[in-house]
């Protein structure tokens, strides 16, 4: 983790830059499958699991024979962590929903706007080397509240071709039973476009790696919706005096832990702070089963000395990272001071990992910078919002002669007429 003592502001874009894989050629590796599963469906996606995930399977979809076969292998201690997270998500995403509130706008002119869900939503889990069976409820409880009518999980197999137990059980406690055993690019362009299988879906969620990544952002150009644009996942740490460097440390190895591609950021206007945190990396992550991995993330990342914590919130503002952690006890003091994040963490013991499981607040946020132009996934992230507006004659009386005069100004005289046509039956109903 390199160390950067305070760099001029004409430095910071710089230091802004993500790691970036040397994949020229991702878009023509990707391209290729989505092609191919488009054009051959479940053949292409059986050929691709050998291919990519060395397993044949028989058959794509979960049955509810094999999900009850291992829900009983499931610690009753995870279980109940589960559980418990479930009902924290559902607790303060129900908090999003939105009742339809009619505004007369003029007298006789009610305008008003409804939520509809989106029918039919693909979520992505990554089954890998971490199966995140946690993203099953961040995209899972809110389709479900929002009314989703058909939810389509997939998630590639392991060794043995089968589900990791925890996604299967997850999925089952949120009421998720379209479930395959597919991964990768293949498994985007099998929900994009249908197969024999799987159904085709209006809009996929969920995370991935680089080649998920390109063929979400691939399958976006052919019409179909994501959730966001993604990539590796990153936290940025801003630690005052105040910080405790072991706290701070471990959240940085929470993050770099994801992947070689992960970035963290360590932020400080306290140069003993950054000192102690570095050295608390070092003991911390030799007990980490995935310390090679964090310790490839750490050659990407850095840790930088401010003038002031004023100046770290500005760098963090330009960064716009994805997990932003204010490890101060004045913590509530800079909340106001943040423009760009996908979520924030205040204080001492507001660990980034809370909002990975368990707080309720939803993990699927921007990355790469995102976060200065996109939300995280939240309960909207699933509903459309269709506007209704209902006139009277006297509200279109009210309004007739601007819309009139406005229409004919852009020189559009249908529009003109569909409402002088109106206005002349108005008036020769009045009369009457």
């Amino acid at each position: 983790m390199k160390i950067y003592k305070y760099p001029p502001q004409s430095d910071w874009q710089s230091l802004c830059q993500r790691p970036t894989l040397d994949f020229k050629d991702l878009e023509e590796k990707v391209k290729p499958i989505l092609t191919k599963v488009k054009q051959e469906g479940d053949t292409a996606l059986l050929d691709y699991t050998l291919k990519f995930d060395h397993v044949q399977v028989n058959t794509l979809q979960v049955f509810a024979v094999e999900v009850e076969e291992l829900l009983d292998s499931i610690p009753q201690k995870l279980k109940n962590a589960i559980q418990l997270a479930k009902q924290n998500i559902e607790l303060f995403h129900t908090t999003q929903k939105e009742k339809s509130t009619i505004t007369e706008t003029s007298k006789g002119v009610q305008c008003w706007r409804k939520n509809v869900a989106i029918e039919k939503v693909g979520l992505y889990i990554p089954g890998g080397t971490a199966p995140l069976f946690s993203t099953i409820l961040m995209l899972g409880v809110p389709a479900k509240l929002a009314g989703c009518k058909e939810i389509v999980l997939c998630t590639p197999p392991n060794k043995e071709g089968k589900i990791h137990p925890a996604i299967l059980y997850t999925a089952n406690l949120v009421g998720i039973d379209k479930i395959f055993k597919v991964g990768g690019a293949q498994a985007i362009a099998a929900m994009a476009y249908g197969t024999e299988t799987i159904p085709k879906v209006n809009k996929i969620f969920g995370p991935g790696n680089q080649f998920v990544t390109k063929a979400k952002e691939l399958v976006q150009q052919d019409g179909l919706a994501i959730d966001m644009p993604a990539g590796p996942s990153e936290v940025l740490v801003v630690a005052d005096k105040s910080a405790n460097p072991s706290f701070v440390a471990a959240d940085l190895l929470s993050q770099a832990e994801h992947g070689a591609d992960s970035q963290v950021i360590l932020l400080s206007d306290n140069e003993k702070i950054i000192k102690q945190t570095i050295q608390e990396i070092q003991l911390q992550m030799e007990k980490l089963p995935r310390k090679e991995i964090a310790a490839k993330a750490l050659q990407n990342s850095r840790a930088i000395l401010l003038n002031s914590v004023q100046e770290c919130m500005d760098w963090s503002n330009l960064y716009a990272p994805e997990h932003l952690i204010i490890a101060s006890d004045k913590a509530n003091q800079y909340a106001d001071l943040v423009v760009n994040a996908g979520s924030v963490f205040l204080g001492n013991y507001s660990c980034e990992s809370a909002g990975d499981y368990a707080s309720g607040t939803n993990h699927t946020l921007p990355t790469n910078g995102f976060a200065k132009n996109y939300s995280g996934v939240s309960l909207d992230s699933f509903v459309k919002k269709i506007t209704f507006q209902q006139l009277s004659p006297e509200g279109l009386q009210n309004i007739g002669t601007a819309i009139e005069v406005m229409a004919a100004a852009e020189g559009l005289q249908a529009h003109k007429n569909a409402v002088s046509i109106r206005l002349q039956t108005i008036k020769s109903q009045s009369n009457v």
